[in-house]
């Protein structure tokens, strides 16, 4: 039985794959230690992804109807269970917290100097709880909106950087000049928590599928391409701004936009990447904050509706802990990844062998009968 009598469709979860995989994502070039083999790192990373997300779908297809909070009783048992789910939740939380901060701190930068960064902030959290509030439905129906508007823009932007930009993809070479294993050190295990790892979410998400079992196909078809189109990013930048310039830039596909603005009939490009950015940031604070107040709702066999403000509230707050967007990203491509690998790898590989040895133990009694 579907969760709260909501179901969704393939088409929304393998968009929702997508936007949310972009995300925050062009803010960074991830992989920069690895230099001009970043997008080598990027490759790896979303090949160790990949597994990862076996893992998550093989754990989903042991208990189908369960989101990660049932999983995790099941598991654990339920007291255990419940402290964990908890955990997650805040964890859900405080990812939900860095892209409103992200959101902020951009809005602040490019489009709104003089506006005070709380207010933007909240108007953020207030657009994903009206969106939570009305239901994992409507959620859902916002990637099926605005993904097409914002691939033709992307489409747009990436053209006219390639007819009109200074790619050189001379740039990228030497490849893997200190050989392979320090692009894998760039890879594992960040890359792989950010953001590929965050497709732990949708454990809270493929309970709500349609159909019976987990959608193996939309999932992986979305995987697969949002990976091509990070990887192909992380290559133009490296192409246009070169790895020096692009590894040091907070904004680098927001600098590789400005190197085409000189021309006469081209003002201001900055703002469509903003916008883009904007759309991708909104959709995956949602979606961290939809999965931290299902989680609660659940653990406290409350209705999510509950949940809303008082999660919300705990978002807004916890986007000021840090005192500057220095600060800011810092933490957010240093310690918190670290800390992701218990959230992300950790915890779902101890439960993939709890539930190999409950399954096995169920069988054997099968067998005694």
């Amino acid at each position: 039985m579907k969760q709260d009598h909501e179901s969704l469709t393939s088409l929304q979860i393998a968009f929702m794959v997508i936007l949310f995989e972009i995300g925050s994502t062009p803010l960074f070039l991830l992989g920069s230690k690895a230099k001009q083999d970043s997008w080598i790192a990027m490759s790896i990373g979303a090949l160790a992804g990949l597994m990862l997300l076996g893992v998550f779908m093989w754990i989903q297809s042991k208990a189908p109807d369960d989101s990660w909070m049932g999983i995790l009783k099941k598991g654990f048992g339920q007291k255990t269970g419940t402290a964990l789910g908890s955990v997650y939740c805040l964890y859900f939380a405080y990812e939900s917290m860095r892209n409103v901060r992200d959101l902020g701190e951009l809005a602040k930068l490019v489009l709104l100097p003089r506006s005070p960064m709380y207010l933007t902030m909240l108007i953020f959290v207030g657009i994903g709880a009206y969106a939570i509030w009305k239901g994992a439905e409507v959620v859902f129906h916002i990637p099926e909106l605005l993904l097409p508007v914002m691939m033709l823009f992307y489409l747009i932007l990436i053209v006219l950087l390639l007819l009109l930009g200074t790619v050189d993809y001379s740039k990228l070479l030497p490849i893997l000049e200190n050989g392979l294993m320090p692009v894998v050190k760039t890879a594992l295990p960040d890359i792989v928590s950010f953001p590929f790892g965050q497709m732990l979410v949708f454990l809270m998400i493929w309970p709500l599928w349609e159909k019976k079992g987990v959608p193996v196909k939309s999932t992986l078809s979305g995987y697969a391409l949002v990976s091509l189109f990070l990887i192909f990013m992380n290559i133009l930048n490296l192409s246009i701004l070169g790895p020096q310039i692009a590894g040091t830039s907070q904004l680098p596909f927001l600098k590789s936009a400005r190197t085409v603005s000189h021309f006469i009939f081209i003002e201001r490009l900055d703002i469509v990447v903003t916008i883009l950015l904007y759309t991708g940031l909104l959709m995956k604070m949602t979606l961290f904050f939809f999965c931290a107040v299902r989680g609660v709702a659940q653990l406290t066999n409350r209705s999510p509706q509950a949940w809303v403000i008082p999660v919300g509230g705990l978002i807004f707050a916890a986007s000021f802990i840090e005192k500057d967007y220095a600060q800011h990203f810092a933490v957010g491509l240093g310690p918190s990844l670290k800390v992701d690998v218990f959230f992300q790898i950790a915890v779902p590989l101890l439960v993939l062998l709890v539930l190999l040895v409950q399954g096995r133990n169920r069988s054997r009694s099968r067998e005694k009968r």
